[in-house]
């Protein structure tokens, strides 16, 4: 790992930011305003979301939810509603829960290190530093994706970064780099040089503004940085999706508040070891295909007439349009009127 002089350091954080001052992405609506609640909202949305995904989405929470007081108070089903098609829903749960312990526990009072942030529900280390430097100032690095391979190519680091204790070589030696005027400025600008200059294929180091900082590109090695294990394959899974209809209402089932899809309505899901295992009308000869991290399911639309019970219900149209329903969700209904 290469080791910058106070020099460097100095050169490297005037030219990023001289750079971001001039090309970076300061229209960005969280960055128009850097009020700790619209910092979070927007870093709990861009958890493992493109920036061009997530921009309607924020607009209209912010819109509908403007102060962590209105979050805090929301019901729950509301928040589900304004999150319906991001994914990964218990960032919307944990986003809450985040806002209802600041308003009720800390009587609206924000903690301001990137320590105490990390008491707040669904806020890790990374997304604690980030509300730590842009809103409060905090010299702290943030360390993510952008900075694991912003900073794995300019120094050279090796450390695989799928292994947990990366984290802490990287955020030692990103620290002394963190401008310590402009500490929420110099993370937001190696954000936005890890999405355009530094991405993971195809990087445009030639033209890059930090280029000369570049040792992984002078060497002629920048493709094999971040060093990074491969992930193992998901776990593929077999359902059929029941369609039980009654009177033009379809058969809904309220999922378990724990696990995969917690507390959402769904078709009743019910796994199976192979396709011989249908019982009942098969409607679509190849599955619709849902991925997770770590499962790949695939389901067939079966149907069956079906008792409701306890945690089921036939919903019409009217009734189950209004609920927050996950992706996979929209896929079968999708799927089912292509069918039908």
């Amino acid at each position: 790992m290469e080791i910058w002089s106070e020099q460097t350091i100095k050169d490297f954080q005037r030219t990023l930011l001289d750079w971001y001052d001039k090309d970076g992405r300061a229209n960005l609506p969280w960055r128009l305003n850097h009020e700790p609640y619209r910092v979070l909202v927007s870093e709990i949305m861009l958890q493992q979301t493109q920036v061009d995904t997530v921009l309607p989405y924020y607009e209209r929470f912010m819109a509908i939810l403007p102060t962590v007081q209105d979050l805090a108070q929301a019901p729950e089903e509301q928040v589900l509603k304004l999150w319906e098609g991001l994914g990964y829903y218990s960032r919307a749960r944990n986003l809450q829960k985040a806002a209802q312990y600041i308003t009720n526990d800390l009587n609206g009072h924000w903690p301001e290190s990137a320590d105490d942030l990390q008491a707040l529900p669904g806020v890790g280390p990374y997304t604690s530093a980030a509300i730590a430097s842009i809103s409060f100032g905090e010299v702290v690095p943030a360390v993510d994706g952008n900075a694991y391979r912003v900073f794995s190519r300019l120094l050279k680091i090796d450390d695989d970064i799928a292994n947990t204790k990366a984290r802490k070589v990287f955020y030692d030696a990103i620290l002394p780099i963190v401008d310590p005027l402009r500490p929420g400025d110099f993370n937001q600008a190696i954000m936005d040089l890890g999405s355009s200059y530094m991405t993971a294929k195809n990087p445009d180091s030639q033209g890059s503004p930090v280029r000369a900082f570049n040792a992984a590109f002078r060497d002629g090695v920048e493709l094999s940085y971040p060093v990074k294990t491969k992930k193992k394959k998901p776990v593929k899974q077999q359902y059929m999706a029941i369609v039980s209809e009654k009177q033009g209402n379809l058969l809904f089932e309220h999922r378990p508040d724990k696990g995969l899809l917690a507390g959402f309505w769904t078709f009743p899901l019910v796994e199976i070891n192979s396709i011989d295992e249908i019982n009942g009308q098969q409607l679509n000869i190849k599955p619709i295909i849902h991925v997770f991290t770590h499962r790949r399911w695939e389901i067939w639309l079966v149907r069956q007439q079906l008792k409701p019970s306890e945690n089921q219900q036939y919903l019409s149209s009217d009734d189950w349009q209004k609920l927050s329903l996950p992706t996979i969700q929209h896929k079968l209904l999708k799927a089912l009127g292509e069918l039908e």
